[in-house]
């Protein structure tokens, strides 16, 4: 394919936020790109509203704020723009109201399963690790009470593991804790594989 041929092809960002206004399907933007969400488990929606809700919890009467599923993440990046749908961010800087993104997430969550995992832990960690705002980046497991953080550190990002309901993850950067209970209440897990 010629390079036009190929641009032509490709959805403007504006088209794009235009098209996820009335859309009945979510999707993701990668540098022109447009790609459909698949719809998620219940467990999943569960521990996602878990985690929101403690955060929102936690952030009430201070300046930072949660958001769902529902608001973008934009990433201007070197290799094109990309909006995402994050399970759950907190800002303290936000957008104007009328946006439908966020640009300077400090914590943003997302519950993988074997279904997101590749894209979880790879594209999107390594975009989100571009953000100049993001202090952390926690994975969340749906199968088990684990919890995986990349955290922003002086050089780079360290991985940090979260095991147990009894764990708790600092989160300094809005001035709050995340405990692994709240995030997994009333979660119920699948038995282990009897291998």
């Amino acid at each position: 394919m010629t390079a036009q041929l190929i641009r032509d092809f490709l959805v403007s960002p504006e088209d794009y936020l235009e098209g996820e206004l009335v859309a009945e399907v979510k999707h993701e933007y990668l540098s022109g790109v447009v790609y459909a969400m698949a719809g998620a488990r219940n467990v999943h929606n569960e521990i996602a509203t878990n985690a929101l809700a403690a955060l929102h919890n936690r952030l009430r009467g201070k300046p930072c704020r949660p958001y769902n599923s529902d608001t973008k993440v934009r990433l201007r990046l070197p290799g094109g723009l990309r909006f995402y749908y994050p399970d759950a961010q907190v800002t303290c800087q936000p957008n104007p109201p009328d946006d439908t993104f966020q640009d300077q997430p400090l914590v943003i969550v997302e519950v993988i399963s074997e279904s997101t995992r590749r894209t979880d832990e790879g594209e999107k960690l390594d975009g989100y690790r571009a953000l100049p705002s993001l202090e952390i980046y926690l994975l969340v497991e749906s199968e088990r009470a684990l919890v995986i953080g990349y955290r922003r550190g002086a050089a780079a990002f360290a991985r940090e593991v979260y095991s147990g309901l009894d764990a708790t993850i600092p989160l300094a950067c809005i001035g709050a804790e995340l405990p692994l209970a709240e995030i997994y209440e009333r979660v119920t897990f699948p038995p282990p594989d009897a291998d």
